[in-house]
């Protein structure tokens, strides 16, 4: 497959790139930061410069020509205010699905995040407050599109602690942590079996391997 990750520099999208290249599959990361590039040709992918936050949907859909699918796996991250929560956690996501139908690259994959359908707790972070709002808004977005076989994925805490390469993967999950190796496991099996379009998977660690939990969602 030829796979175009939007947010390539990013903790998960490293760690896919290097399992989608080793499998054999092209993988296009695209980075707001030119300094990044030389990051993403060692984990073995072709690196574009792509400032989602201003480039046009003609532009990204350039991007995206030939591509078997795209995956959202960029974020405003630690530290951005909540104006960047805004026009990254939401409004990139919705452009980059949008160049997506417009490039008829079809199967799109987005890491989204848990508890974004529901009302913030009282007393959450305001700026994360906007965050969860800005994701939920992307998500129910690319959600409603019949131009796109979508899977939305929403992992819980996310730790740099090795993956255990066995998950908890389901409709709905427990909170729970996940390793960020795991993530990525997840993510790789899930571009390549086509049968989980149209779902909302959350995800943490369990006893389940990553293929058979795939599998089990997809309904084999």
């Amino acid at each position: 497959m030829h796979i175009v990750i939007a947010g390539g520099h990013g903790k998960i999208a490293r760690r896919l790139t290097r399992l989608l290249s080793a499998r054999g599959d092209n993988v296009t990361g695209l980075i707001r930061n030119p300094d990044h590039a030389d990051d993403l040709r060692a984990d073995g992918a072709e690196p574009v410069v792509c400032d989602l936050e201003h480039a046009s949907v003609d532009e990204v859909a350039g991007l995206l020509g030939g591509a078997d699918a795209a995956l959202f796996a960029a974020g405003a991250g630690p530290g951005s205010g909540a104006a960047r929560k805004q026009t990254v956690d939401r409004n990139a996501a919705i452009l980059l699905a949008d160049a997506s139908e417009r490039a008829g690259t079809r199967r799109f994959l987005v890491i989204s995040a848990m508890g974004v359908d529901s009302p913030p707790p009282p007393g959450t972070d305001p700026v994360f407050a906007v965050y969860l709002k800005a994701k939920g808004e992307a998500d129910a977005d690319i959600a409603s599109r019949s131009g796109l076989d979508w899977t939305i994925l929403r992992p819980g805490l996310l730790t740099d602690d090795p993956g255990s390469g066995r998950v908890t993967l389901a409709e709905h999950t427990d909170r729970g942590q996940v390793p960020r190796d795991d993530v990525a496991a997840v993510l790789a099996a899930l571009l390549h079996e086509p049968r989980t379009a149209g779902r909302i998977l959350e995800l943490i660690s369990g006893s389940t391997p990553v293929e058979e939990a795939v599998r089990a969602v997809a309904g084999g």
